[in-house]
C-alpha cells in the first residue's frame, strides 16, 4: 500500500462522511473531513463532500495515491452511492482502492479513548436485527473477534467470545436495553464518535483491517442482506434472482 494522500468515503449509515489525509509510513493522519447526516441526502451531497475534503488538502483526484471505502454492512442504497463514486474516481484516475468494514471504523472511533479492549459495533438492520461485529483495535493491527454478520443483539451476545467494553452505533442505540444488559455500559451513538471516514484513514496501516480491491468493476461492498426488492422477488418466485452479468443457457 503506497504512502501518500488518500481519500476515504463511508456511506454505510445515515451519516455519510468523507476525509482526505496524508498516509505516513506506519500510521495515517487525517487532514480534512466533512460529513452529512441523512441517508436520503447521500446522492445529493457526496460529490460536494469529496470536493470539500480534497480542497482542504489542496489535491485533485489524480494526485491521490488511493481511496479507502467503507465496506459496510449497512444501507443498501447508501453503500451503492458511495461505491459508485469511488469506482468512478478510481477508474478515471487509475487509483488503488481498498475496503475496510464500516463497523470496524465505528469501533475504532471508540478505541481512540478506550485503547485495545473489545468493542462491538452494531448498525440498525431493521426487522429487529443489527449488523454486528466485535473487534480489538491494537496500535499496529486489528483483531477481529466476531466478523460482520446480520443478527440480533441477544444472539450476538450469546455467541460473542468476549464482553465488549462498549457497544457503538445506531443499532446499539435502537436496542439500548439489550446492549446495556450485555455490556454493562450505555450504547454510544455514531454522532458522538469521529466520522467513519476519518477512522478509515487511521486504519489503513493496521494489519488485518483492509482488503485490496483487485477487480474494481466487479467489486461490491458487504451489504449484510439482499435489498428488499430482491428478497420479495425471490420469495415470490421461489428461486434466486438471476445475475444479469452471467449468460443464460
Amino acid at each position: 500500500m503506497s504512502v501518500g494522500t488518500w481519500l476515504a468515503i463511508d456511506t454505510a449509515t445515515d451519516i455519510a462522511s468523507v476525509a482526505a489525509g496524508r498516509r505516513i509510513a506506519g500510521s495515517s493522519t487525517s487532514d480534512s473531513g466533512a460529513h452529512v447526516q441523512g441517508a436520503r441526502r447521500h446522492a445529493a451531497e457526496i460529490i460536494r463532500l469529496v470536493d470539500f475534503a480534497l480542497g482542504r488538502v489542496g489535491v485533485a483526484p489524480g494526485d491521490l495515491d488511493g481511496i479507502v471505502v467503507g465496506d459496510g454492512p449497512g444501507s443498501f442504497t447508501g453503500l451503492r452511492i458511495g461505491w459508485a463514486v469511488v469506482k468512478g474516481l478510481a477508474q478515471e484516475a487509475g487509483l488503488q482502492v481498498v475496503a475496510i468494514p464500516s463497523l470496524l471504523a465505528a469501533a475504532a472511533g471508540a478505541a481512540v479513548k478506550l485503547g485495545a479492549v473489545p468493542i462491538a459495533a452494531c448498525f440498525d438492520a431493521l426487522r429487529g436485527e443489527v449488523y454486528g461485529a466485535l473487534y480489538i483495535i491494537h496500535p499496529g493491527h486489528v483483531e477481529t473477534l466476531v466478523v460482520p454478520a446480520t443478527t440480533t443483539v441477544e444472539a450476538f451476545a450469546r455467541s460473542s467470545p468476549a464482553v465488549p467494553a462498549l457497544v457503538v452505533g445506531d443499532g446499539a442505540m435502537r436496542y439500548a436495553e439489550a446492549v446495556l444488559e450485555w455490556s454493562g455500559a450505555p450504547p454510544v451513538p455514531l454522532a458522538s464518535l469521529p466520522p467513519l471516514a476519518t477512522m478509515l484513514l487511521s486504519l489503513l496501516s493496521r494489519a488485518g483491517a483492509a482488503r485490496t480491491i483487485d477487480d474494481l468493476s466487479a467489486a461490491e461492498p458487504v451489504y449484510g442482506r439482499p435489498p428488499e426488492a430482491q428478497a420479495k422477488w425471490e420469495a415470490h418466485h421461489g428461486r434466486p434472482l438471476p445475475d444479469p452479468s452471467r449468460p443464460t443457457r
